[in-house]
């Protein structure tokens, strides 16, 4: 069904994805990236939470050229050990992972762009009242939005990488719906680069086509209207479309899916499944509706426990 999506047909070939994450790379590596630890480790005494100092802390990290954005560094009590990526949902919250930690992983929590600050979300980088990553991907023909925001990622984790609690070349990812397609993404672009693992929860940006043509809440979808080159748009959303790189990962992937979902609906997830000819969880929840589940946070450490 989703290739005769006539959207489907204006995505671009296998050989373009492959020069589209080289030039992420390639920009990555050109970009001198000051890193700054930050003494506030984040948790307020107004909630009446605090954790022993110094173990979590926010990193702030200053590309030239580029916005600072920060990230959540959570070192394992023990370490050299495995390093886990967590990228965020769409509205760009930062999250902790202490069970995780505890289970002997470090864990970096990345809030790309710099729409998240350990003061709040900066509100100022909106428009419209949301995050323009998606509206800037499809405008700018992939040449910024998601484009930038996974550089920022790459220059995060290799930051994580040189220290010293983290065992060379073993990274794996994680996340929620956009957080989760990412890390699907991350997953393609760290190929042969020490990836051992992606847990994708209700992944955002998976047949974005097929999506929409099962009755997807539709907003994500606006910034098309809004540009000329309606072809070039969806040629756009092809690059970031997980659909596009399942061909280039080679890691064991877990998937889950909510009947409930009418953001990432369960069929777009499940095709992605269907077209993965690695190792492939697809987990599908009838009840489960878009949000992080019970469900996901069980599998995940099972998941990361046997791979990561």
């Amino acid at each position: 069904m989703y290739s005769e999506l006539n959207e489907f047909k204006k995505y671009p070939i296998s050989e373009d994805v492959d020069k589209w994450v080289e030039s992420i790379w390639k920009m990555a590596n050109s970009i001198k990236c000051d890193v700054e630890i930050l003494s506030d480790n984040g948790f307020s005494f107004s909630f009446g939470i605090r954790h022993v100092k110094n173990e979590f802390t926010y990193v702030k990290f200053k590309p030239e050229g580029m916005d600072e954005f920060y990230g959540y560094w959570q070192p394992a009590m023990s370490g050299p050990a495995p390093l886990l990526i967590h990228t965020p949902g769409y509205s760009a919250e930062i999250s902790t992972h202490p069970e995780l930690v505890s289970q002997g992983y470090n864990v970096l929590h990345i809030s790309p762009l710099g729409y998240a600050t350990p003061n709040g979300p900066d509100e100022s980088k909106q428009r419209d009242h949301t995050w323009p990553v998606l509206a800037d991907t499809i405008t700018s023909h992939a040449e910024k939005g998601y484009k930038l925001w996974l550089v920022n990622c790459i220059l995060a984790i290799k930051w994580a990488m040189e220290q010293s609690e983290v065992i060379e070349n073993r990274v794996s990812f994680f996340g929620t719906s956009q957080g989760g397609g990412c890390s699907l993404l991350l997953g393609s672009i760290f190929k042969n680069k020490g990836v051992r693992c992606v847990a994708a929860d209700v992944p955002f940006l998976t047949n974005l086509p097929m999506a929409k043509c099962v009755g997807a809440i539709t907003y994500n979808y606006e910034p098309l209207c809004s540009i000329d080159n309606i072809d070039g748009g969806w040629q756009a959303l092809g690059f970031v479309d997980t659909i596009s790189h399942v061909n280039r990962l080679n890691c064991p992937v877990l998937l889950t899916a909510g009947g409930k979902d009418n953001i990432c609906p369960a069929e777009a997830v499940k095709s992605f499944s269907q077209l993965y000819s690695g190792t492939c969880s697809y987990n599908y929840f009838d009840n489960l509706e878009h949000r992080c589940s019970r469900e996901f946070a069980t599998l995940l450490q099972s998941w990361v426990r046997m791979y990561a």
